[in-house]
């Protein structure tokens, strides 16, 4: 795989809650220069980096983060403000709470009605599979796919663990054909990010600027 061919699937991403204007500025220099598939940056950041940059990056952001338990009238406000800043993705961290109570229902009206509000944007969740069972993190490649999402996603990269290989080898048997995978969290390495890629990821979420050169040496 090519530096470039493994950009074009890499969300770069700064998330940290001290990061600043000169972070920023230095992340999205990154991504332009090596085509990555888009910035995943804080909400107030989003508008400042679409005024910058217009056309030429995307922009992804992130709802309910990191935790996910935010009632679902405040994820929706925020997909709301991210969209009018200009974010093209929107990464939505479901209510774990949900999950481990086993209000799956409340899980799916909650995921549709992110669905509807993004629209034709990109819709990304994150499930967190740190603090997941097998059967859960079952049970929500199901509610991911009859929600319509366009990607399930491993890791807020505050949990716990972030992504694993295993967990990508369970959402691929298990998500629906028109669901894909992003895998995040402690991703470090060419050698790791081509084994995602290869077991199925569409995306990785990495802040990480992957040297292939030094790798193949």
């Amino acid at each position: 795989m090519t530096e470039k061919e493994a950009y074009s699937r890499i969300d770069h991403t700064l998330l940290k809650p001290f990061s600043t204007r000169a972070d920023m500025e230095r992340l999205c220099a990154e991504a332009a220069q090596r085509g990555a598939a888009s910035v995943c940056v804080p909400p107030c950041y989003v508008k400042r980096i679409r005024d910058a940059y217009g056309d030429r990056l995307k922009v992804c952001t992130v709802v309910g983060f990191p935790m996910g338990y935010s009632v679902t009238a405040a994820k929706l406000a925020e997909v709301k403000q991210a969209l009018a800043d200009g974010a093209s993705e929107i990464d939505a961290v479901v209510n774990i709470s949900d999950v481990k109570n086993g209000d799956f229902d409340r899980v799916l009206d909650e995921l549709k009605q992110l669905r509807a509000a993004t629209g034709a944007h990109v819709l990304k969740v994150i499930v967190e599979t740190c603090y997941l069972s097998r059967e859960e993190k079952i049970k929500l490649c199901e509610l991911v796919t009859e929600a319509g999402a366009d990607y399930i996603k491993t890791s807020t990269g505050f949990g716990t663990a972030g992504a694993e290989f295993s967990d990508v080898e369970l959402f691929k048997a298990h998500i629906g054909p028109g669901v894909r995978i992003k895998a995040s969290g402690g991703i470090r390495t060419v050698e790791a990010l081509e084994r995602f890629i290869a077991l199925g990821c569409d995306r990785i979420g990495a802040g990480a600027v992957f040297d292939f050169r030094e790798e193949s040496s």
